[in-house]
Parts: structure tokens; sequence; C-alpha cells
């Protein structure tokens, strides 16, 4: 199991540049250990990720204060860019780090983001796995046509050139579980919440048959889970530690969706009785919040669904120095699991530059999701 550290934290008290101080503390104290990568999301206009409006921004001044990290987003949102242009950004970050660069694609969700491209919003799921063959041909250096003015078609090959031949890819999954198959026949990596157990080995089991038949090894496909991390010596004083922190973390998340479809109806008691509910759901199962015991037989767990590494998410609202005086328990907990002689993976597999397979185009025009909480899960 790979262990990573994943930023996506609602606004508190403290400047935005304690908070990009306190990222790049973590990922000081992180870079020597065996933390497999650090995540940075990209999140507009909501107090909920508020820090985050461009994550190769923050990659780039990650790469110079790093050497060993993988330098992840998650995620970004491709209906609010143009490939020649995440293309281009990750390349620098990628030559910043020696080659350390990596994405997670999201299709977005929330309406009043979409001012950049207003036009995709109903078209967000084609539009983001439509983009993920164009950025592949772009990233291995191909000449690429793209509209121009007056309606010409200009050829288009992006510098800088990055340093890895090829960008390692996710998909972030939402509630709708064909992500998961589309993700497999794209040759991606997920990114996903747990929202039951259950439902997540079914889900990988779907990705691992689907990234066969796509002619992909199904084995090399990586599945990440993000989870609330907060590693402790007493299981008592954790959960008095975190209860406050969590639940004003969820309570904001509600109220950024309060203007969705799926959210407008509840009513303020009603939003602050889910948040209780959900803290203590994440809590007990679905996370690692708690003594290292605790969170190693959540590990396990996860381990038996399919899960290759977990992002773990650290700020969620617990003071920065106790995040970080908490960071070594959380790397014992993960030398429980290390691989002594880690296995080297096979390269990873994409089909032909342009395909855009027929799962991605049904997980596009895919209706809601079959879940009352899921709207909660589609990040």
């Amino acid at each position: 199991m790979e262990f990573s550290v994943y930023f996506f934290a609602a606004n508190d008290d403290r400047s935005f540049h304690e908070r990009y101080r306190f990222i790049l503390d973590v990922a000081r104290a992180i870079d020597p250990l065996g933390f497999r990568a650090i995540w940075t999301p990209e999140r507009h206009f909501q107090e909920f990720g508020g820090s985050f409006p461009n994550p190769s921004v923050l990659s780039a001044a990650l790469a110079v204060a790093t050497e060993r990290l993988e330098l992840r987003a998650g995620s970004i949102v491709l209906p609010h860019h143009h490939p020649v242009r995440v293309a281009e950004e990750w390349a620098l970050v990628d030559q910043l780090s020696g080659g350390r660069a990596a994405l997670c694609v999201a299709t977005g969700w929330h309406s009043g983001d979409f001012v950049f491209y207003p036009d995709n919003f109903e078209r967000r799921r084609e539009v983001a796995f439509g983009t993920i063959p164009v950025l592949r041909r772009l990233w291995a250096g191909e000449t690429v046509e793209f509209p121009g003015p007056g309606g010409r078609m200009l050829p288009v090959r992006t510098y800088p050139r990055p340093c890895r031949a090829e960008l390692p890819l996710w998909i972030v999954h939402s509630s709708n579980p064909r992500t998961w198959v589309t993700a497999g026949e794209l040759g991606t990596n997920v990114l996903a919440l747990v929202d039951s157990w259950e439902r997540l080995e079914t889900n990988v089991a779907a990705y691992r048959k689907a990234r066969a038949e796509a002619g992909h090894d199904p084995r090399t496909g990586v599945v990440t889970v993000g989870m609330h991390t907060y590693v402790g010596d007493d299981e008592g004083q954790v959960r008095a530690l975190v209860a406050e922190p969590v639940r004003r973390y969820i309570d904001t998340f509600l109220t950024q969706k309060s203007n969705d479809a799926a959210s407008g109806t509840m009513t303020q008691a009603e939003k602050e009785e889910l948040a209780k509910v959900v803290a203590e759901d994440f809590y007990e199962r679905r996370s690692l919040l708690g003594t290292e015991e605790k969170c190693a037989a959540v590990v396990r767990r996860a381990q038996h669904a399919g899960v290759d590494e977990i992002a773990c998410m650290v700020d969620f609202g617990l003071p920065f120095a106790t995040v970080l005086d908490a960071l070594p328990r959380l790397d014992a907990l993960r030398a429980r699991f290390a691989d002594p002689a880690p296995a080297v993976r096979p390269p990873r597999t994409a089909p032909p530059a342009g395909r855009v397979p027929s799962a991605a185009r049904a997980a596009a025009s895919a209706g809601a999701a079959d879940s009352a909480m899921a709207w909660y899960y589609e990040r």
C-alpha cells in the first residue's frame, strides 16, 4: 500500500500566506520519507478549497521545495482549460521537478465555476474524457491542430518538452459507477472517496475488467482513495480533537452545495444533522482518524477492497502545528504497509491517440446518481 498526502481545505482564520507556507512545510517534512505524492486541487469562487485556484502554480513551488514526491493535480477540471495550456503548464512543472508531474482529471460539477467556458457545462463529461487523448498526444510531442482565427486550423506543438515520456493520469470518481469503466478503457488511474466498501469493491472489479478488455494490463491501474487523516496515541483524545474540525469541514462543504439541485431543499437543521452523521461515519468506518492500530485496520480493509494507495487528507481544520507534529505517527503507519522490495510497475499503456472509447461517451451522458448521498461524493 502506498501513501500520499492530499490538500483540500476549507478556508479558516489563517491567512492564505500561512496556509501556503503550511503546505510547503508538510511537503518538506514528508519528502525524505516514503510517501508517494502530494496532491493539490483546483477550486474556484468558493470557501471550500478556495486556496487552490491553480494547482500548476502551487506545484511549481512544490517542485523546487522537494526532491522525491510526485506532484499531482488533484484534480484539474479539464472543461475549464484549453488542452494546450494544460500541456504547457504541467510540462514546466515536470521540468522544474525533474519528471515528477501527474494529473487527476475532473469533469467539474458546480455550475458557478463555469465562467471560463460556459458552453462546456452541459457537456462537461464529454469534454473532460475527450480531452484526455488530445492531452496525451501533446505531452508526447505530437503536432495537433486547433481552430485559429478566421476558421483556420493551426498546428501546435507545445514547449517546454516534459522530462517524463508519459504523463500519469487519474480520473476522479463521482457517484457514477460508469466512470470506473471509462477510466479502465482510457487506461488511467482512479481517485475516489469511499462511500461504501462493498460498492468500492464492485467498482474496482469493473475497472480492472474494463482495463483488460481495452488491452491494458489490469494490474497496472492505480486505485487511490482519499481519507481524512490524523494518527494519534490515544483514541479518546483523537476523537475529541478531530470532532469539531471534521464537523466544520463537512458543514462548509454542505454550505457550498446549498445552491445545487440535490441539496437545495435541505433545511439548515437537516444540513447540521447530516454533517454530524457524515462526520461520525468518517471517523468510524472511512478515515485514518484514531490510533495507529485503529487506522491499520482501515488500511487492511482498503487493501481487501483492491485499493493501491491512500491519499491522506490532513488539512480538514486542525491547527497547522498539530498536523505537522502528527506526521511522524502517520509515517509509522505508512511504514507498516511499505513493500520492502517494491515491484517495478510495467509501463502504463494508453489507447491510440485521439480514440474516445464508447464507454467514455456513455459516461458523458450518464444520468444522476443512485444514492441520496451521492452528490456529496461527486467531486
